[in-house]
């Protein structure tokens, strides 16, 4: 009983159960595998083909059988009627009875019905057929009732055309001889089917095991080495160099196990990093807090220049320190939420431009274009630190460049008010960005526009932008390279300005 279920349900009975031991498990779910089921619904499936051949086979071998009787009769028929008078030796008679397997032979001729020949013994007559117009549906019911049916001197009325002008010809036949004939033929059907079956199901089964089987059961093998270890390029599947579904298959689980090495490779050098710099984090704290306390101390000098950037050494060894306390924060952390404060663009840009250095003696043009008094709302340090990445990365990708061409090299920042909405764009005359660095721009180690770099600039810029609910996008169609920084006005609070009376536009008729 359990087989049968196995054979009828084998998802079902692959279920764990709690009734049986574990250890059963592996070796019920190996006992049929894909081969063996495709071996047992072919030959399952050619069977019922045959049965289905076999339906309307055994009801014509029925007919067909009958139809020679009644030809034989034909023919008896007019040597039983041509004789003088209808006198015919009753020893003749029952010769030509038993040739052609009847008892009784008549033929009727307009009113008169004539016996032109009967045996001694006429069994009880329990069937009757005319031969002369048979539905297909009747000749396949009285087939299988005749096979059905096991009784000893029943006999069958088949009635045919007559011969000479005859109306009908009919003839009494034995049952058994029909059904002995039918059951021989039924049994050579069975041997035939069971041949074909066996034939066709090891063919099948051959064709399927090479086209599908074998190479499922590859494909499974890789599945499973590449799980036990995912970053061994060894394990990653290759091409068979078929061209149909499998082929396919092969093809999209190797790119999808390659982006997986990919992925778990970058994984790997995230926790790596992440590991590193827990480690270097609190010693390097300790140096800022320490070139702290000497700039305090250079503050009192009464030098003018050093009383003149004392207070930006200040400030960028605070915002040091201040990054170093986050510098996790890229990886399981968040940024902090933006306090957003009205900011001076042009200030800004001037800080940023002190901070890079350029103001000293570096063979780049700094240009600046802002709109006059334009200020946006945003967190100070958040924004700076967005422009000082695009800035850095912008003066990386001149120093590819080649030489230094004070009359080629510039970085132009540019800013303006668009309605709501702040646009600060950061563009340089360098080579560009890459095709490749274009797939993955903004995304951590694969966004990097130069040799070596890990493209973390860009990553951090577009998470700090998007805190502020803005867009950061590498404008199209420009001389190197410009990254555009779209920063909206805070949100209206709807109801404040309700209750100051102050409906905003288009908020007529709004619920």
């Amino acid at each position: 009983m359990r087989r049968l279920r196995q054979v009828l349900d084998p998802v079902a009975e692959s279920k764990p159960n709690s009734d049986m031991p574990a250890t059963e498990h592996p070796l019920r779910a190996m006992r049929v595998g894909l081969s063996g089921k495709l071996l047992l619904l072919t030959v399952v499936f050619v069977m019922v083909a045959e049965v289905l051949i076999y339906v309307p086979s055994i009801a014509n071998f029925r007919l067909n059988w009958l139809n020679d009787r009644l030809a034989a009769a034909h023919t008896a028929a007019l040597v039983l009627d041509a004789a003088p008078s209808g006198m015919v030796p009753e020893s003749l008679a029952q010769q030509i009875l038993e040739s052609i397997g009847a008892r009784a032979v008549a033929m009727k001729m307009g009113d008169q019905r004539r016996l032109l020949a009967a045996s001694k013994q006429i069994s009880n007559v329990e069937a009757e057929i005319d031969m002369r117009s048979v539905p297909w549906w009747s000749a396949i019911y009285d087939a299988f009732e005749l096979l059905l049916h096991d009784q000893e001197g029943d006999a069958i009325r088949a009635v045919g055309p007559a011969p000479m002008g005859g109306e009908f010809l009919e003839v009494i036949l034995e049952e058994a001889p029909l059904r002995l004939a039918m059951l021989k033929f039924s049994v050579n059907i069975l041997l035939l089917s069971l041949a074909i079956s066996a034939i066709t199901a090891t063919l099948v089964f051959l064709a399927l095991h090479y086209l599908l089987v074998r190479p499922m059961g590859r494909i499974t093998e890789n599945m499973v080495a590449f799980r036990a270890d995912p970053e061994n390029p060894s394990r990653i599947i290759q091409r068979s160099g078929r061209r149909d579904e499998v082929g396919t298959a092969e093809d999209e689980l190797g790119a999808m196990q390659r982006e997986l090495a990919s992925m778990l490779h970058q994984k790997s050098r995230l926790a790596a990093l992440g590991l590193a710099v827990s480690k270097i984090n609190h010693d390097l704290r300790n140096l800022l807090a320490s070139a702290q306390l000497f700039s305090d101390q250079l503050s009192n000098l009464p030098d003018p220049k050093v009383q003149r950037f004392a207070p930006k050494l200040m400030r960028a060894l605070e915002r040091a320190i201040a990054f170093c306390q986050s510098t996790l924060s890229y990886g399981a952390a968040r940024e902090a939420p933006p306090e957003r404060k009205p900011v001076a663009v042009e200030a800004l840009i001037e800080e940023v431009h002190e901070s890079l250095g350029l103001s000293l003696d570096v063979p780049i043009r700094w240009i600046v274009s802002v709109e006059r008094g334009l200020s946006v709302e945003a967190d100070h340090d958040q924004l700076f630190r967005v422009i000082v990445n695009l800035a850095r990365n912008a003066m990386q990708a001149l120093e590819t460049h080649g030489a230094r061409d004070p009359a080629r090299d510039q970085i132009r920042i540019t800013g303006r008010r668009d309605g709501g909405v702040v646009v600060i764009e950061v563009s340089d005359t360098g080579p560009g960005v890459s095709e490749r660095a274009r797939n993955h721009l903004f995304q951590a180690f694969q966004g990097s526009t130069r040799a070596g770099g890990a493209g973390l600039g860009l990553a951090i810029a577009a998470e700090l932008v998007r805190a502020h609910g803005g867009e950061i996008r590498l404008v199209p169609g420009t001389i190197g390279a410009t990254f555009s920084i779209a920063i909206p006005d805070p949100a209206v609070d709807l109801d404040a300005r309700l209750n100051r009376h102050e409906a905003p536009p288009g908020a007529e008729g709004v619920a």
